[in-house]
Formats: C-alpha cells, sequence, structure tokens
C-alpha cells in the first residue's frame, strides 16, 4: 500500500467520526487465553513467502490464496472467499479473493482482524534503480501480519474466546499507484480488496465492536507508535492495545507516544462502513518514509523477520481478543 504519512487535520476533515458502542452484555466467566507461539508464526510467514511474490493475477497468488483458505477451514472457521475484479490505477483487472475465516459465527458481538496478503509488484523503493520493476517478497509487508492472524486462527479453533471473531486476509492492497503517477484519485489507488469488502461486507448489515489491522509486524526490532487517525476514530482501542501491550512487557515494541497518520486499509474500514479500526503498523521516526530501509525493496525478505516481534504482536492480540465478555 502507500504508506504515506498525512496530517491528521486532513483525516479530521474528510471524515466523520466513529464511537465505539457500550457493551450490553451481562458479565460471564473468563476463557483460559491460550499460549502464542512465535515459532509456529515464522513459519506461517516462511510458508507464504515460499509461493513467491503475492502478486495478483499470478500463480504464486493463487496458490497462496488456495493456501489460506486450506489452512482458515482446517482451524475450523466457516470461511468466505471474496472474489472479485477489481481495476487498478493503470487500467489492470486485478483478480482479487479476500479471505474471511468466522468463528462463533451465532454471536452477534463480534470483533474483527486485518492484514493484506498480497505482495506490492514492483520495489519502487529499492535503493538499485534497476529493481524496480521486480515484485517486492513481502515477508513483513503483508505475510507477517497474516502469519500472527493464522496462529491466531489455530488456537481459536481449538479454544474459543467469549465473543465472534472475524479474520480478514484483504486483498490487492498493496497495487497503488507509485509516487511517479500523476493521474486523479492516488489514495484511492490502494486498498482495494478493503474498499471493495467495506462496501460489499461477506455478512449483510456487518457490524463489530472493533477492528485491528496488522500491517509490518514481524520486523526486528520494530517499533509501534499510536498511528493518528487510530486515534481519532478509536482512541479507547488504541489505549486498551497499548496497555495491555505494557502490562505483558511488550512497551518496547509499542511505544506510548504518537506516530504519524497513515493511508491504510483502517481509513477505509473506518469510513465505509464505520467499525472503529485502528492500524498496529512499524514507524521509524528516524526514517525518511517513516517505515524500515527494506520497505518496497527486493529487501523484504525472512532475514528481516524476527520471532520476538511476532510475540509480542500476537500476545498482545490474544490477551486483548479474549479479555473482550
Amino acid at each position: 500500500m502507500r504508506k504515506i504519512l498525512i496530517s491528521l487535520l486532513t483525516v479530521i476533515q474528510l471524515t466523520a467520526c466513529h464511537h465505539i458502542p457500550g457493551s450490553t452484555q451481562k458479565e460471564v466467566k473468563t476463557v483460559k487465553i491460550p499460549d502464542f507461539s512465535s515459532d509456529s508464526a515464522y513459519q506461517y510467514t516462511q510458508r507464504q513467502v515460499d509461493f513467491g511474490a503475492r502478486v495478483p493475477n499470478t500463480k504464486a497468488h493463487e496458490l497462496c490464496a488456495a493456501y489460506l483458505s486450506a489452512e482458515l477451514k482446517k482451524f475450523g472457521a466457516v470461511v468466505v472467499e471474496q472474489k472479485a475484479d477489481l481495476t487498478a490505477f493503470d487500467g489492470t483487472i486485478l483478480h482479487s479473493t479476500n479471505i474471511i475465516g468466522s468463528f462463533n459465527v451465532a454471536l452477534t458481538s463480534r470483533v474483527v482482524l486485518f492484514s493484506h496478503w498480497d505482495s506490492r509488484p514492483w520495489a519502487d523503493h529499492d535503493p538499485d534503480p534497476s529493481k524496480r520493476t521486480q515484485p517486492v517478497m513481502a515477508a513483513n509487508d503483508g505475510a507477517s501480519g497474516v502469519a500472527v492472524l493464522l496462529e491466531m486462527a489455530r488456537l481459536i479453533g481449538k479454544n474459543q474466546p467469549l465473543v465472534g471473531v472475524d479474520i480478514i486476509f484483504l486483498d490487492s492492497e498493496d497495487y497503488g499507484a507509485p509516487e511517479s503517477y500523476k493521474g486523479q484519485d492516488a489514495e484511492a489507488s490502494w486498498c482495494l480488496g478493503t474498499q471493495y469488502w467495506a462496501k460489499n461486507p461477506h455478512v449483510q448489515g456487518y457490524t463489530a465492536r472493533f477492528g485491528i489491522l496488522l500491517d509490518m509486524v514481524g520486523g526486528k526490532q520494530a517499533t509501534f507508535y499510536k498511528e493518528q487517525a487510530s486515534e481519532y476514530y478509536a482512541a479507547s482501542v488504541v489505549n486498551n492495545v497499548w496497555s495491555q501491550a505494557k502490562s505483558l512487557g511488550f512497551g518496547q515494541y509499542f511505544v506510548d507516544q504518537k506516530g504519524g497518520a497513515i493511508t491504510d486499509d483502517h481509513i477505509f474500514v473506518n469510513q465505509l462502513i464505520g467499525i472503529p479500526t485502528i492500524d498496529i503498523i512499524q514507524y521509524d521516526p528516524n526514517s525518511g518514509t517513516g517505515f524500515a530501509k527494506y520497505w518496497h525493496t527486493t529487501n523484504d525478505t525472512m532475514d528481516n523477520v524476527d520471532k520476538n516481534t511476532l510475540k509480542a504482536i500476537g500476545t498482545t492480540l490474544m490477551h486483548v481478543v479474549y479479555n473482550e465478555k
């Protein structure tokens, strides 16, 4: 995706605020929180990378879609493959598949977890100009978030929480216009699968208490600041996640400071379907792009994926979900 730092003022001017409704459910007993396996999440990352770059309209993309769907079904999820032909900024028709895995489908009180699973078709930030037309392997920028959610799905399938959980792997997210593009609506050229799902949810009238988007959550020594658009739309969710991370000993990853406001899938979820959704995304305030040096380059490989970071993210999210009543 085009992860551009934008001003919070712009977000406020262009959008309406949504608030998280208070729970009306009665207090119920707690459920034991399963232990998140970083080894398992790392292997799920590797498995995706083994297919090659998951660029829409390629064989690797097709094979990975089948794998993700099969894994969710194996874990006991009710799976919907939401297929759509989406038009990219350059007119290319992208044969896209959003993959939704649902647990506790009878429950109306739900949370939704997102990550994109496609790869960027061009390494347009590569330091070597000769490589800028090559696809990105997307080990961190895509596969890591999906891997965390796959491990969560595996655990949820064995011991379900007290709320319904929908895990959504979003497609055609990273096919957005490069910075050299001079056409109109460049921002809307990103997150195409998200825009489609938000306008056409897998369940008519779908809603959730809140959503959490994972993006670039496996990098070595990664830091996650409080993204400004997330705070605007769903401050209480941000505070809950960062508070639980701190209590679990992951404060060095979840930095209690404001980051930039970022154009990502959560913007479209908030704007188009009104589910208060936050973005947990790696942020480096000392970087020229705000992200790791290998972002949107051919170096986004398994060499940059760290089990400790996956553990911090996965364990925190397990506690957030399982502590919902």
